[in-house]
């Protein structure tokens, strides 16, 4: 069972209150608290999508631009050490830059998940 649904590029969290007998969940990955939640699976999409297109109404009437999960950059610190030996290492072993390192060291472990 997965935990997490997409819709327009932003992902939501599923949970379920057995106390409430209710799914919830919010938009991830984003600045805002945006909440949502529905008693069957079809109430718990159709809200995630309500507030999803909300979202982004809501940011074009205020004149904000809407959060934009994974832009495809982070930063990652990983110490003086490890990032000297990490250039190093692209740099003997042909790798266009460190980001091309990173990005493939992180392809890899994702496939061998």
């Amino acid at each position: 069972m997965t935990s997490t649904i997409e819709y327009k590029g932003y992902h939501g969290s599923v949970e379920f209150s057995q106390e409430d007998r209710v799914f919830h969940g919010q938009i991830l990955f984003i600045n805002d608290l945006v909440t949502f939640e529905g008693e069957t699976v079809k109430e718990l999409l159709e809200g995630f999508h309500y507030m999803v297109d909300d979202y982004l109404e809501t940011c074009k009437r205020i004149g904000r631009k809407p959060d934009k999960p994974f832009k495809g950059s982070f930063n990652v610190r990983i110490g003086g050490k490890l990032h000297k030996e990490a250039a190093l290492f692209a740099e003997l072993h042909g790798y266009k830059s460190l980001n091309a390192l990173a990005k493939e060291a992180i392809e890899e472990k994702i496939k061998s998940a």
